[in-house]
């Protein structure tokens, strides 16, 4: 009976151990998937960024274009 506690005894080390390997992986990518989902946040506020200065530039272009009487290009 002791073989088979040793056994057992083993096994449920070796399933700890493995459940902790799962656990340090597990946090290690919640962890990074943090750092991603903030640097894609960022790049949505670049892209929003850029795009309202989009906006002013075909403004200006268009005023500039009605003051010389040109029609834009197509």
């Amino acid at each position: 009976m002791a073989d088979t506690d040793n056994i057992v005894i083993e096994h449920l080390r070796h399933i700890r151990d493995r459940v902790d390997s799962i656990d340090t992986t597990v946090k290690e990518l919640r962890d990074r998937m943090g750092r991603v989902e903030r640097e894609v946040a960022g790049l949505h506020v670049d892209f929003a960024s850029l795009s309202g200065r989009l906006d002013t530039l075909s403004d200006r272009v268009d005023r500039i274009e009605r003051r010389l009487d040109l029609e834009p290009a197509e």
